[in-house]
């Protein structure tokens, strides 16, 4: 039964009425009557609570184990000048030889489960099963699983987080060619029979938006693809072609993978299989009906991408009216493939935007970046629309998460839906002084307030039934580098990668100490 603290109600209500200079204030608030309101029974029962990472960004050990480069090896050391500090996940936080120590903080902060990735070099170093697969990678991931089940804690285990083993995008370019579908097929299935057996949750891709956008429309992120007319440093692409390529054949490939998980595994191994995507909320810039259809298309381009085919088998009529011969086609198989392609949907939210009308950009050269003709922007008139992280992309706008949440139910039929990840950072200060970089207040109110509106969404029958904070630990934060932490637990780089618990994981070991759900609750 759930719980209801006093100031409950006064809570609800202050959510339910924010505008972003209200959630700014409550944000700022005192989290003693933030965290009245919230506990592990304040959830529905069976309710999961975990943490998140993935494997470059945390695992190391990039040549040990008989792993092999994957693209962000090659794009981290060819262009160290896209990485905000240069550096790189040659050894990240090393939880290659740190996972014992690092399952036993999951443990000490009373989490259900861990959300992490498989490195797919480590497992398949050729990138394709012809060229074998590695014994030393599938070891190293069984003691994790393991280790993880001894301590109680549940793997939510994502198959692709962005690292491609360098193999193929060298013999074919990778997401470029459709040759990728049955490669990752392959791979996919080499998971499903190694762990299977243990691991009750996959996860195909995480953020295949970010991959297609940032690898391959800006060319921030590997294989650092974009059109030479953007960026004189990309490695040679089209921004107008190619990250529509990519996201159908990301798409293809997860609706193969999930065909092969039901149709050979599922029945035996009793898991569920979903992909995990991530959204802004998109809230019109004006009051006016052309800034409306602007956070549509927005929503359109970032989530409908991806969420139109899984439900009904073809792009949003938009992204189809916009983008014309340069989208892709399914085929009725394939359509038929993609649709109810998923158990489940991982919901990576952070930030919201302010979608504005922008006609004119039909002007520019076609592109991925311009093709929805509109203008983001998390600024109004100076004022942002929430409170700053410490990366610019991030301003802290909760009431974001609730509209998102709702929106799934409106719009496709209410899916079962995990927070997958949800989180916010702190700039990385290497002279302050180690009790006040663990005083992550800032944190804790983040969390706070977006686990509310997630208990606004529950009761009015949105089917979510976890929820995982981004991250485990600090760790290589893609371009950003090591410049900002989005950790629950810090990790001292200028002495030996030791971990020390952050205020917030001493408020979610405090949060969380009742009602542990049993394994049988997680599914």
């Amino acid at each position: 039964m759930a719980f209801f603290c006093v100031h409950h109600f006064l809570c609800v209500t202050l959510l339910l009425t924010s505008t972003a200079i209200q959630a700014a204030a409550i944000f700022n608030a005192d989290i003693t009557t933030q965290f009245e309101c919230l506990n592990r029974s304040a959830f529905p029962h069976g309710f999961i609570f975990g943490t998140a990472s993935s494997s470059y960004q945390v695992e190391g050990a990039a040549n040990e184990g008989g792993r092999e480069p994957s693209i962000w090896d090659t794009f981290t050391h060819k262009y160290p000048g896209k990485i905000y500090d240069g550096s790189n996940g040659d050894v990240a936080v090393d939880e290659y030889h740190h996972y014992k120590e690092d399952v036993e903080a999951m443990k000490d902060m009373n989490m259900d489960a861990y959300r992490f990735s498989i490195s797919w070099s480590r497992i398949l170093p050729k990138g394709r099963l012809s060229g074998g697969v590695n014994k030393e990678g599938i070891n190293y991931y069984n003691n994790l699983i393991n280790e993880l089940l001894a301590k109680d804690i549940q793997p939510f285990v994502t198959i692709f987080h962005w690292d491609l083993p360098q193999a193929l995008e060298d013999e074919y370019g990778g997401f470029l060619s459709p040759k990728i579908v049955n490669d990752f097929q392959d791979y996919a299935e080499v998971c499903f029979k190694e762990f299977g057996d243990r691991v009750k949750h996959w996860i195909t891709f995480n953020e295949p938006w970010s991959y297609s956008n940032h690898g391959y429309a800006k060319g921030s992120y590997a294989p650092g693809r974009c059109s030479a007319w953007q960026n004189l440093s990309c490695t040679g692409g089209d921004s107008g072609t190619e990250p529509y390529i990519v996201t159908h054949h990301q798409l293809l490939a997860h609706a193969v993978a999930v065909n092969v998980y039901k149709t050979k595994y599922q029945a035996s191994q009793k898991g569920l299989i979903g992909i995990a995507l991530n959204c802004y909320w998109m809230v019109p810039l004006h009051d006016t009906e052309l800034d409306k259809l602007a956070a549509q298309r927005a929503l359109d381009f970032m989530l409908g991408w991806f969420m139109e085919p899984m439900t009904k088998g073809d792009y949003p009529s938009s992204m189809r009216s916009l983008v014309g011969s340069r989208l892709p086609k399914f085929s009725s198989y394939q359509s038929w493939l993609l649709r109810g392609s998923f158990d489940f949907i991982g919901l990576n939210y952070y930030t919201s935007y302010y979608a504005a009308d922008a006609p004119e950009l039909s002007k520019a050269k076609p592109s991925f970046l311009t093709d929805s003709l509109i203008a983001l922007t998390n600024e109004y008139n100076g004022i942002p629309i929430g409170p700053k992280g410490a990366s610019d992309w991030l301003s802290v706008y909760p009431e974001g998460i609730r509209n998102l949440l709702f929106y799934f139910k409106s719009n496709y039929n209410n899916p079962l839906i995990y927070i997958t990840e949800n989180g916010i950072d702190e700039l990385n200060d290497p002279t302050l002084a180690l009790e006040e970089a663990l005083a992550d207040k800032t944190r804790i109110d983040y969390y706070s307030i977006h686990l509310q509106y997630i208990q606004t969404a529950i009761k009015g029958g949105v089917n979510v039934k976890g929820y995982f904070a981004w991250s485990l630990i600090d760790n290589f934060e893609w371009d950003h580098g090591y410049t900002v932490r989005f950790g629950i637990y810090f990790v001292d780089y200028e002495n030996g990668l030791k971990r020390h618990p952050k205020k917030s994981a001493i408020w979610f070991k405090n949060l969380l100490q009742r009602e542990v759900p049993t394994y049988s609750d997680l599914r």
